[in-house]
């Protein structure tokens, strides 16, 4: 597979060439070893080691003052988690020499599942994600969604051609994995997924909590599946695998922990307005939802409830992707009154600027689509800056000053 240019790369060097230490950290089977080797031997030049060798890991554990200390210069560490030690060591170098670039790690553990290293390298980290692949990255075009939202001039004119709803679908059911994407035959594709579950959920989880007794992650992570796009119900969960509701919030833990469960918390804005504070449940791909729904692109071309199931969570991994590498860095969130208005994703901005983007599946605009960004408006006052309706049409349709209706394809034509 030709290499292709990942959008995080410039933010990667960017963060090298001040910080004494960078972590990326992702998915496993993301692409995070295939760009930092490439980093190594191109733009950021440095000594590279992955874990998953076992002499190296050895090493790395036995003496992991030792084996840093024997290492001149700057060092790529792959799959760190894998050796716990490793990061008081790495403290101890980057206090004893705090050269920016010095250490570039990548884990496929969350950082804030692991206290003891983000606690012991605070103030000398940047933390930085690599997800699946973009559509944008697929098709080889920097995305500028996001900045193109909270600019304060107009939206630029969208680049390239739309996409087709065969082109949509298809790229939701291959999803970002770097082995999945490549997979023509979806029983090919289906047969990767299977096999890349049972070792995150019966390998890598067992390892990271040192337990045993985990035989039921994959029931459970199918039944998230299932609630895709949903407020998390606990009690339905914990009644369906039969299994205590703390254990439940244990295990949701160790599946976030490994970036496959990736909730979506409730905007709580400053409103007298009551809204919803349960998180919505979302997956990190959609390739791997459409493989656990048992689904593919020829059942999706039927109208059906699944299709805009998915076509949401596609835009909502999209979104994510795109914050990574955006000058803006908004946060993400949904919003949702106890009286039901809704709108899918607000972004918000450091500056506390609002952007409420709606997904509908319909090619058609109708009035009753913008009544949730309506009620977003109100709720946010001054603070509201756009207003986003994301359909399956083909026009850019303005609606007011602050709201536009765009098609999907936006995600990856907006320069």
């Amino acid at each position: 597979m030709t290499l292709i240019q990942r959008h995080v790369a410039d933010s990667l060097l960017t963060a090298l060439a001040d910080t004494p230490v960078v972590l990326l950290h992702g998915p496993r089977q993301s692409g995070k070893s295939t760009l930092v080797r490439h980093l190594c031997q191109t733009r950021h030049k440095a000594a590279y080691y992955t874990l998953d060798d076992p002499a190296v890991l050895t090493a790395a554990t036995r003496d992991p003052d030792g084996f840093l200390h024997a290492i001149n210069g700057p060092v790529t560490l792959d799959d760190v988690q894998l050796a716990p030690d490793l990061f008081r060591a790495v403290k101890l170098e980057v206090d004893r020499r705090r050269t920016p670039g010095r250490f570039l790690l990548t884990g496929s553990a969350d950082i804030q599942f692991l206290p003891n290293l983000s606690e012991s390298l605070t103030g000398r980290m940047d933390v930085l994600t690599l997800s699946p692949f973009s559509v944008g990255e697929l098709i080889e075009s920097r995305e500028g969604l996001i900045d193109a939202l909270f600019s304060r001039d107009p939206l630029p004119p969208l680049a390239g051609r739309d996409a087709s709803r065969a082109q949509l679908l298809d790229y939701i059911v291959r999803g970002g994995y770097p082995e999945a994407v490549q997979r023509i035959d979806p029983r090919r594709r289906h047969a990767w997924f299977a096999a890349y579950l049972t070792t995150i959920l019966q390998r890598d989880v067992r390892q990271m909590a040192d337990i045993a007794g985990l035989t039921e992650l994959p029931r459970l992570f199918a039944l998230l599946a299932a609630q895709s796009g949903g407020l998390l119900n606990m009690a339905e969960l914990s009644r369906d695998i039969g299994i205590a509701q703390p254990t439940i919030k244990r295990y949701l833990a160790l599946l976030q922990a490994t970036h496959l469960y990736q909730p979506l918390p409730a905007w709580a804005g400053s409103s007298r307005k009551r809204l919803v504070k349960t998180a919505k449940v979302y997956l990190n791909d959609t390739g791997l939802l459409t493989h656990l729904l048992g689904t593919d692109a020829e059942q999706l071309s039927h109208p059906s409830a699944t299709v805009g199931q998915l076509i949401e969570a596609f835009v909502c991994q999209e979104l994510r992707k795109q914050i990574s590498w955006s000058l803006s860095q908004p946060s993400l969130y949904y919003y949702r009154t106890a009286a039901g208005r809704e709108v899918d994703f607000v972004l918000e901005h450091r500056d506390g600027r609002i952007v409420g983007v709606e997904v509908k599946a319909a090619a058609h605009v109708r009035q009753d689509d913008l009544s949730g960004l309506d009620d977003l408006a109100d709720t946010a006052g001054r603070r509201f800056h756009r207003g986003i309706l994301l359909y399956g049409g083909d026009a850019v349709v303005p609606i007011s000053r602050h709201m536009f209706a765009l098609p999907i394809s936006s995600l990856w034509r907006m320069p």
